[in-house]
């Protein structure tokens, strides 16, 4: 399978084919190395080859298992939310890193926009215990998703809700207001980007929620409303942080150099070393 997956040129062909065989196997990736001489019966074969032959034609495999690891979560995702990244957990990483050097900071209020499957807000919580978020999206598809994703995940209790378009759904909800953090994650990328070949992997383009990726002829037309309206919800001294495509880092500067109530605007590289994530602080 994993020769397959590389000749195909699909992302991490060797966990791939651990995540389909341990699917099919109904056990941990673990399991398949420390019993490793168990045979498989006709049926699982047969379920296995049909899993394989969809990810050859460039199915997402968290797709075919519903599920997908992030921040070292296990998170349900299908069709109806994004697969998280490890891009995005650039957010999460320098959230925790700030608010455990903040004092007060570990309480946090966080919101969390265009929260798809939750995975922002749910990991946040769950290294944050004394933390409680807001989380919105405009599909609701995928607040449902997100919804089981905090059950699951044991976060429920202090994760609200919201359904609507990006920040609003904060300004009418008292949990959206004086927040210590404000995480986006929102559709961004050009459509100079998406309608060039072989710049948006096919396994993206032709399976996730193209509604949740496409950000309008500049990639800004979520992405600036956030950083209008976004810092109007934050304390003093709160962060924003919103993911960006990397061909956008330079406007979103400007954006937020712009925007009064922000100070401190820089962006962030991602674990691949892609200007990825906008970081700013409101002013007080």
């Amino acid at each position: 399978m994993a020769g397959a997956f590389r000749a195909k040129d699909l992302d991490a062909p060797r966990l791939s084919a651990e995540m389909l065989l341990s699917h099919v196997l109904g056990c941990d990736r673990l399991r398949l190395y420390t019993d490793a001489d168990r045979p498989a019966t006709p049926l699982e074969l047969s379920a296995l080859r049909e899993l394989v032959r969809r990810a050859l034609a460039h199915e997402p495999v968290q797709y075919l298992v519903e599920r997908a690891w992030f921040f070292s979560l296990a998170f349900r995702v299908d069709r109806r939310v994004l697969i998280p990244r490890p891009c995005t957990e650039t957010i999460v990483e320098h959230v925790l890193q700030h608010a455990r050097a903040t004092p007060g900071f570990e309480r946090a209020a966080i919101g969390d926009v265009c929260t798809g499957s939750g995975c922002i807000a749910i990991a946040l919580l769950k290294n944050l215990p004394q933390a409680h978020a807001a989380a919105t999206d405009l599909s609701p598809d995928a607040l449902a998703v997100a919804a089981a994703n905090a059950g699951a995940l044991g976060v429920a209790d202090r994760l609200t809700l919201l359904e609507g378009d990006l920040v609003a759904p904060l300004a009418a909800h008292p949990a959206g207001r004086e927040l210590h953090y404000l995480a986006a994650n929102p559709p961004y990328i050009p459509d100079a980007e998406w309608d060039t070949p072989g710049m948006v992997g096919a396994n993206v383009k032709g399976h996730e929620p193209e509604g949740a990726l496409r950000g309008g002829p500049d990639g800004l037309k979520f992405v600036a409303p956030i950083i209008r309206d976004g810092p109007e919800r934050l304390r003093p001294g709160g962060l924003l942080l919103v993911e960006i495509a990397a061909s956008t880092a330079a406007r979103v500067l400007e954006l937020a150099a712009a925007q009064p109530l922000l100070e401190g605007a820089r962006v962030i590289d991602d674990h691949e070393g892609h200007p990825r994530v906008l970081w700013a602080r409101r002013r007080g």
